[in-house]
């Protein structure tokens, strides 16, 4: 029996997705699931095995480094947070190495497919948000609300850079921008999953709106889906 209704949270590269995820899930007591952070937990096991080009793998080679470099999470309250052979990741994931990687590595069908059976094992209870590129479509298909969040490339930039200064890490305004419109292209293109809009989505553009008018315009929509579980 469902404990409360699955929300698909699907969008582009930096248009806040897993903010708005994260503090919706916290509001209502759901657990969140970042899936975008488990494809950054595969890259960031690539880069140290000095993989540079994962994609061009052989399947059987990329099945046998998945069995062998386990990507999972751990549960600290209501929020999964990933590991990568045991091990809790933080910021090394959101390096500029693992952004201009990160697309190509989630690309690869055999990633998708391993990591799509885990996301869907942590949603089978409902009472989750879970943001990415194909959740909508491919994890949960039948979930109960569906968001596809979008926003300016100039606006995304901006607080793709603004995060990686804020955390001392090394930032060129340009070369985020580049990376994000070369992540777009190639989430949109993939052969496997492509990122699309799925036709019952709500579409949220955030380019002007603050957290707040994020939350004031999705909680009525939750609300009312919650009511047809009843």
């Amino acid at each position: 029996m469902k404990h409360g209704i699955t929300i698909a949270i699907d969008g582009l590269s930096s248009c806040g997705k897993s903010t708005f995820a994260k503090a919706l899930a916290k509001e209502l007591g759901y657990t969140y699931v970042d899936t975008g952070a488990m494809y950054r937990a595969v890259t960031l096991a690539f880069l140290r095995a000095g993989i540079h080009t994962p994609e061009a793998l052989p399947e059987a080679d990329v099945e046998r480094f998945l069995r062998e470099h386990a990507v999972s999470f751990q549960t600290v309250g209501k929020e999964q947070r990933v590991t990568l052979d045991g091990q809790p990741l933080g910021d090394e994931i959101r390096t500029a190495d693992v952004n201009a990687l990160v697309s190509n590595v989630a690309s690869i069908p055999m990633v998708r497919k391993a990591l799509v059976r885990q996301q869907q094992a942590l949603g089978v209870n409902g009472a989750i948000v879970m943001d990415g590129r194909d959740i909508g479509q491919t994890v949960f298909p039948d979930a109960e609300l569906k968001i596809f969040m979008v926003a300016s490339n100039e606006v995304r930039a901006q607080r793709r850079f603004d995060e990686l200064k804020a955390k001392g890490m090394p930032a060129n305004y340009d070369e985020v921008y580049a990376n994000l419109v070369y992540r777009d292209q190639v989430d949109q293109n993939r052969a496997c999953d492509p990122m699309r809009k799925v036709e019952d989505a709500l579409e949220l553009d955030n380019s002007q709106m603050t957290p707040a008018q994020q939350m004031e315009w999705v909680l009525p929509l939750v609300h009312e889906r919650v009511k047809r579980l009843v």
